[in-house]
Parts: C-alpha cells; sequence; structure tokens
C-alpha cells in the first residue's frame, strides 16, 4: 500500500496569490502617490523611485547570495514595502537616507527573519522608525517644494500635528484637510485619495474593515472624551482622523497579514490596542505622531493574540 503524502496547510486553493494581494495593494496606493506627486513634484518622484528599486534589489541580493534561494521579488511584497517607506518621508529626505531605510526594512525587518511571511514587524514602519530615531532633522524637514501644479497655497513648516504639539489647539478646517493637507509625507498629503485606495481594498476582499474601523472608533473615542474634557487642550476627533498617518497606518499597515491578527476578534483588540497608543502619543508623548510607534508595539502582541482568539474550526460547531 502506497504512503499518503499530507503537505502543509492551506489545503483549500483560490485564485488568489501574494502577486495578486500586492498587486491590488499597489493600484489602491496610486491616487495618494499621484496626487503627492502633483504637488511635491520630481523631489517626491526621486524619494519614491530610491525606496522601490532599494528595497527590490535588495531583497534580490539577499535571497541570492545570502540565502541562496529562488528570488522572491516577483511577489512584488517588496515593491510594497518600497512605496509605503517612500510615503512615511518627507519628499525632501535625502537619497543615501532613503536607502537606509530600506536596508532596515528589508534587511533587517524582514529578510533576516526568512523573508514574507516570517517577520514579526511591519518592513515599511520599522525603517521608518530607525530613521526618526537616528536622523530626526531630516525626517521633521517638512519644507514644500515647487511641485507640478503651480500657485499651491501651502506653507512651509511643522505638520498640523506638529503645531498642535508645540501651540495647542490650530485652526483646522476638516474638509481642506479631507482633500489636501501639504506639509507632510506623500501619506498625509490626501486623506480621500487613501480613502479611495482602502474602498478599493476592501471592494477587492484584500483587507477586512475590522482593524481600520477598530483603530478609527478608538481614536474617536478617546480624542472626543479629553475634548470634551478640556478642548483647550486636547485636539477633537476629527483632527486626529484625518492628520498625520492615520489612514495610512490604518488601512495600509496595521492590516499587513503578516503582523496582523488572523482572528476578527484578535483584529478588534489589535486596533483598539494600535488606537489606544496613538492617543497617549499624541497627547503626552515626545512625538507629535505615534502610529508608527504603536503598530510595532501592537506587532509584538500579534503572537499572543493568534494563540489566544481562533476562528471556528472548519468542520466544529
Amino acid at each position: 500500500m502506497g504512503k499518503m503524502i499530507v503537505s502543509p496547510s492551506p489545503h483549500i486553493h483560490a485564485a488568489t496569490s501574494t502577486r495578486s494581494l500586492m498587486g491590488d495593494v499597489i493600484i489602491a496606493l496610486l491616487p495618494a502617490l499621484v496626487v503627492s506627486v502633483l504637488f511635491y513634484g520630481w523631489s517626491e518622484l526621486l524619494v519614491i523611485a530610491v525606496s522601490v528599486a532599494s528595497c527590490v534589489l535588495l531583497e534580490w541580493a539577499i535571497t541570492k547570495w545570502l540565502l541562496k534561494k529562488p528570488s522572491t521579488i516577483g511577489d512584488l511584497s517588496a515593491v510594497v514595502t518600497g512605496l509605503l517607506l517612500a510615503m512615511n518621508l518627507p519628499c525632501t529626505t535625502p537619497w543615501w537616507i532613503v536607502f537606509i531605510g530600506a536596508v532596515v526594512a528589508i534587511g533587517v525587518a524582514k529578510m533576516t527573519f526568512g523573508g514574507i511571511g516570517q517577520n514579526v514587524f511591519n518592513p515599511a514602519i520599522t525603517g521608518r522608525v530607525f530613521l526618526l530615531i537616528s536622523f530626526p532633522q531630516q525626517m521633521t524637514d517638512w519644507t514644500v517644494p515647487g511641485g507640478f501644479l503651480k500657485n499651491i497655497d501651502a506653507v512651509s513648516g511643522p505638520t498640523l500635528l506638529g503645531r498642535a504639539k508645540l501651540e495647542g489647539i490650530v485652526d483646522f478646517d476638516a474638509l481642506h484637510t479631507l482633500f489636501l493637507n501639504i506639509g507632510g509625507s506623500a501619506g498625509e498629503i490626501s486623506a480621500i485619495a487613501l480613502l479611495v485606495g482602502f474602498v478599493y481594498l476592501l471592494c477587492r476582499r484584500v483587507i477586512k474593515a475590522w482593524i481600520p474601523l477598530s483603530i478609527f472608533a478608538t481614536v474617536a473615542v478617546i480624542s472626543g472624551i479629553f475634548h470634551l474634557v478640556d478642548p483647550v487642550q486636547y485636539t477633537g476627533p476629527l483632527f486626529n482622523l484625518l492628520t498625520g498617518g492615520m489612514i495610512l497606518g490604518a488601512c495600509f499597515m496595521a492590516t499587513d497579514y503578516v503582523t496582523s491578527p488572523m482572528s476578527n476578534l484578535g483584529g478588534i483588540i489589535y486596533g483598539v490596542g494600535i488606537g489606544l497608543i496613538v492617543m497617549m502619543v499624541r497627547y503626552f508623548g515626545a512625538y507629535p505622531e505615534g502610529m508608527s510607534f504603536a503598530i510595532l508595539l501592537m506587532n509584538m502582541t500579534v503572537p499572543l493574540l493568534n494563540r489566544w482568539f481562533h476562528q471556528r474550526k472548519y468542520g466544529r460547531a
């Protein structure tokens, strides 16, 4: 009698692949990327090009020369990491700093653990946090260069979050910020462009809404309570939802398959934790923005959340 060999799970196959999922993420990022290039011009294009090229070349070199495995750049995950890293950087970031960020993202956060599917921390966020700590001056240079669209009323200086940290409550036009918020990174410039990409991912069933919605709800509730208690000192829900890396982080980075929980309940707890940490950093921390730190900290809880909370097993009531 011949031996029956059972391969490792998953045993249910579909037409979806890593490449198709990453392709959908790239498409979803395009609206925000186009808006950022239009308003930041060649400087933003250079940051994007260096980031993507560095991530792809580094992954190819590591798999070929260090791991001695077939190249994995065809799954497009390195491209997505490069795009997300670029969207977390000021358009004035020198090319060599962008390259260092790619080395940390791909070489340390991803390939050190064995590549896609095995990393503990989100690679792009790891690269961004490393650069923020190592090069704080360059990472907080919000100079607005001349873009391809002229006669834009843009002001160089701290972002809205930075001004709120320094000055307290600032003048804030929610409708204007929804469409355009010049003075930050590509991932901050247009909330509506990011939301369009978010809706696309939901329609394509690439991500589930539990994590982003739990983050948004937590941020809205906490900021709403603090704002009601002291509206002079604490910014309100709309301000915190539309500024900084809130939408980019919640919709595109916290939802990363590898570094987020597998169960719905685990995802909700994960999202609540991110929202809570974000607001504690924004209100009481030294940094004006807390999304990157919050996601990295909650990445560490994912193994426990996966252990404690499970989806209903196939064939069981």
